[in-house]
């Protein structure tokens, strides 16, 4: 993909457990809608997620009752 980090964060897991990873800015494609986001270099044994920022800025969120992708009715703005 050619990604490069471009920095270092800490993150809480789930569970708890505080992480350091890199981190990068990458364009991303999803349902047909593209932005850019932050994008955090995964180490082995990591679950790979689509975070709420990235959803966001593809204007799309999770229906909490299917669990499934849907596009948002509107982008808050703050």
């Amino acid at each position: 993909m050619g990604l490069k980090p471009m920095g270092r964060r800490v993150f809480r897991t789930v569970e708890g457990k505080l992480v350091e990873r890199e981190v990068g800015e990458a364009l991303i494609e999803c349902e047909g809608e593209r932005a850019t986001t932050i994008v955090v270099f995964a180490e082995e044994g990591d679950v790979e997620v689509l975070g709420v920022h990235a959803l966001e800025g593809l204007g799309l969120e999770v229906d909490p009752t299917t669990k499934e992708l849907r596009k948002s009715e509107a982008i808050l703005a703050l």
